[in-house]
């Protein structure tokens, strides 16, 4: 916390005291040994255990400080007692996704994508996604032929041109082969160009870019990037990162402790965690993405796990009972998808 007031420029002196939140008579015994060494000061009754806030009302009754709540679902401040300074005080504060991994001791880390770029191929990532959602059968052998193909040379280095024969090697000893339609409409789109196929010998294309190259190489990239495109579309979030890798330590090191989150959008103070998954939801995906939201956002963030297939009942009560929404191919329109994200944020208008 100290370090969080540092980065954000706040100059607050911050003391720490430690009391059993079981016990109302030792909670309330603390309290006053603060009074004794800072008259002027409030009580914020915000959540805690029920002897917590027994004492905090005992405390509050017998030496007149004021006290004062906080409503996450109105985002408000409330006045208890004596504490008309916070009545009806809105929120107003507004955090960057890498506000919310500070608060919790981590630091954002770039991950797999370059957000900075992203707003130069926001208008090509529907597109991309339609592309793949009429070929998603096809999808994962497709890219697998696309790794394959365009390989790095022996020094490592990586050419925007894939060239190669029309049937390659594939994983576990199969074979997968170009898709001439998918190819064609990854020309259309304009993610490759100068296209060439010989059905019985060769293959040969241009990726636009190397941030293309890199999406064509990837089985996720689609799926990210065509959510991190909605939450922006959405028009409720104030930051929205794509391929967010979050520090846990903030030692930045080999030996750190990391994790990535497929897109992390905040809106005000309250941020989501989106997994996007272009197979089956799976429980360790869902139990990963609950511990990733609870440490990183606490008891008001919310968690979506995003599937290209279709979810079943046992995936679906598993997420029920973790408080994670759902959102599967059923649901992968552009309109259906900002309409679940608004419903999950519970925003009637855009901040």
């Amino acid at each position: 916390m100290r370090e969080y007031f540092r980065y954000r420029g706040i100059d607050a002196g911050i003391i720490f005291e430690e009391c059993s939140v079981y016990r109302a008579d030792r909670i309330l015994a603390q309290l006053n040994r603060i009074y004794d060494r800072f008259a002027d000061i409030a009580v914020d009754v915000t959540g805690g255990t029920d002897a917590a806030l027994f004492a905090a009302g005992m405390f509050s009754a017998e030496k007149g400080v004021p006290a004062f709540t906080y409503s996450r679902k109105k985002n408000s401040f409330y006045d208890i007692s004596g504490a008309s300074f916070a009545d009806g005080r809105v929120c107003d504060i507004r955090y960057t996704v890498d506000d919310i991994f500070r608060m919790a001791g981590g630091h954002l880390r770039t991950g797999r994508v370059d957000n900075s770029i992203l707003s130069d191929y926001m208008d090509t990532f529907e597109p991309f996604f339609h592309v793949y959602m009429k070929h998603r059968r096809k999808w994962t052998s497709f890219i697998t032929y696309v790794q394959r193909i365009s390989k790095a040379d022996c020094e490592g280095r990586y050419s925007l041109k894939a060239e190669g024969a029309y049937t390659q090697k594939g994983d576990n000893g199969g074979r997968v082969s170009a898709e001439p339609a998918l190819l064609r409409d990854l020309e259309r789109i304009g993610y490759i160009r100068n296209l060439y196929i010989d059905p019985d010998k060769y293959v040969s294309f241009e990726f636009r870019d190397e941030n293309i190259r890199a999406w064509l190489r990837d089985v996720g990239s689609v799926l990210e990037l065509y959510i991190y495109k909605m939450c922006v579309d959405t028009m409720i979030f104030q930051d929205v990162v794509s391929s967010a890798v979050v520090d846990w330590d903030d030692a930045g090191g080999r030996d750190c402790v990391s994790n990535e989150i497929d897109v992390v959008a905040t809106r005000g103070i309250l941020p989501v965690f989106i997994s996007c998954k272009t197979c089956d939801v799976r429980t360790e995906a869902l139990n990963e993405l609950a511990v990733l939201r609870d440490r990183f956002g606490g008891k008001a963030a919310k968690a979506v796990i995003v599937t290209a297939g279709l979810c079943n009942s046992a995936a679906r009560h598993r997420a029920a009972q973790l408080g994670i929404a759902v959102i599967d191919r059923e649901e992968l329109s552009d309109e259906s998808v900002k309409k679940r994200l608004k419903v999950i944020m519970k925003v009637r208008n855009s901040i």
